[in-house]
C-alpha cells in the first residue's frame, strides 16, 4: 500500500502534537513501492528529504519544505534459529513496544528492559535507543535499506552501522539518505536478565519470581510514573542527553555538588545526568503558555496543548544556557528539530 499527499498536515505523525505540514509525503508498505516511487517522481532529487517513522524523536519548529517518507512496513519472523538463540527479521514500520512484547510473550530476552520506548522499529535502530543497562545496537545483526543517492538496496552488518552512545550512521554520514526498511535481530531462548540499573532488581523481585514478563511490568510501572503518556500530553521522551565529560571537570563539580549523579564512560570519561542538571537549575515543572518541563522528569519538554513548535525550542535553548552558565556543561539535543530558519 502506498500514500502520496501534497502539503500533508503532520501534527498526528509525531508524538509532539505541533502543528506542521509537509509538502510531499509519501508512505509505502512494501520496500520495492519505494524505488517505484523515485523512479515515476524525479523532481524528488531537487527536494529536502526528511525520513519519519512514529516522531517520536521529532520537533518541528515549522513547516517541512520537501518530501517527507514513511517506511511503514510491517511484520515479525523467525529467519533462522539454533539451541540458544533466534533471529528475527522486522519491518521498520512496526512499533518497536510491539515488538518487545511479542518477544517476551515468545519467552525471547534481550530487549524487555527497552519496553514501552516510544516509537517505531527503523527509527530506534537510527537512535540507537537504549534503557536500564541495554542498547539496540547489542541485539542488531543486520540493518537492510534503501540507499537515496545509489539508488540501491543494500544491508548493512552491525559493525557498518557506528553505533555509539545514541548515535549511529544513519544520524551522520547516512542521514536523510538511508532508508532503513527492516533490520534482523538475534534475541535469547535463555536469557541473563540486566537489573543492575538504580532500584530495577528490588522493584522487579517484588513481583515475585524473576523473569521476562515481570522485567517488563516493572519497566513499563517506572516509566508510566516517571513520564508522560505522549497520546496524552505532547512530548518526546528525554530531550537531551545525558552529558559525558572529561573526568577532571566531573571531580571538580563533585566538590560542590558531592551528591551529583555520575557513571563511568569510556575513555575515562564520566558521564552526567542532564535531567539533574537542568532541575538543579530551577527548570523542573516550569511552563510557559503551554511550552513546560514535566513535573516529575525535568529531562521531558512537554506541550500542554498548543504551544508552537518555535516556543519549545526556544524554551530548550534556555535551559541549555542555564546549565552551561551554572556547570559549564553543554548539554546536546537527543530530539532533532526539524526546519530551523
Amino acid at each position: 500500500m502506498i500514500r502520496s499527499y501534497t502539503n500533508y498536515p503532520l501534527r498526528k505523525h509525531h508524538t509532539f502534537g505541533t502543528d506542521a505540514s509537509a509538502k510531499y509525503y509519501f508512505e509505502f508498505t512494501e520496500a520495492e513501492d519505494l524505488a517505484g516511487f523515485l523512479i515515476t517522481n524525479k523532481e524528488w532529487q531537487n527536494w529536502p528529504v526528511l525520513i519519519l517513522g512514529e516522531g517520536s524523536n521529532l520537533l518541528f519548529v515549522n513547516d517541512f519544505e520537501g518530501l517527507v517518507i514513511n517506511p511503514n512496513i510491517p511484520g515479525i519472523a523467525s529467519v533462522h534459529e539454533d539451541r540458544n538463540n533466534i533471529w528475527l527479521e522486522v519491518g521498520a514500520g512496526v512499533i518497536w513496544d510491539d515488538l518487545v512484547e511479542y518477544a517476551v510473550l515468545n519467552r525471547l530476552g534481550g530487549i524487555e528492559n527497552l519496553s514501552l520506548i516510544p516509537g517505531k522499529v527503523g527509527a530506534a535502530a537510527v537512535q540507537n535507543i537504549g534503557a536500564y543497562g541495554m542498547e539496540i545496537q547489542n541485539r542488531i545483526v543486520s540493518v537492510t535499506g534503501f540507499d537515496l543517492e545509489t539508488q540501491t538496496e543494500s544491508t548493512l552488518k552491525i559493525d557498518d552501522c557506528q553505533y555509539a552512545y545514541r548515535d549511529s550512521i544513519f544520524k551522520n554520514q547516512l542521514k536523510d539518505r538511508y532508508i532503513i526498511t527492516s533490520l534482523v535481530f538475534k534475541l535469547d531462548k535463555f536469557p541473563e536478565f540486566i537489573l543492575n540499573y538504580g532500584d530495577l532488581k528490588t522493584e522487579v523481585e517484588k513481583l515475585g519470581e524473576v523473569n521476562l514478563r515481570t522485567i517488563r511490568k516493572t519497566v513499563i510501572h517506572i516509566r508510566e510514573s516517571k513520564l508522560p503518556d505522549p497520546k496524552v500530553t505532547g512530548n518526546a521522551g528525554s530531550f537531551f542527553k545525558n552529558p559525558v565529560v572529561e573526568a577532571s571537570l566531573a571531580e571538580q563539580l563533585l566538590t560542590i555538588y558531592p551528591k551529583m549523579p555520575h557513571y563511568p564512560a569510556t575513555d575515562g570519561k564520566t558521564k552526567l545526568a542532564a535531567g539533574w542538571l537542568i532541575e538543579q537549575c530551577g527548570w523542573k515543572g516550569f511552563r510557559r503558555g503551554d511550552a513546560g518541563i514535566h513535573e516529575k522528569q525535568a529531562l521531558v519538554l512537554v506541550n500542554y496543548g498548543n504551544a508552537t513548535g518555535k516556543e519549545i525550542f526556544e524554551l530548550s535553548e534556555e535551559i541549555r544556557q542555564s546549565v552551561q552558565e551554572k556547570f559549564g556543561v553543554e548539554l546536546e539535543r537527543e530530539v532533532n528539530v526539524i526546519s530551523l530558519p
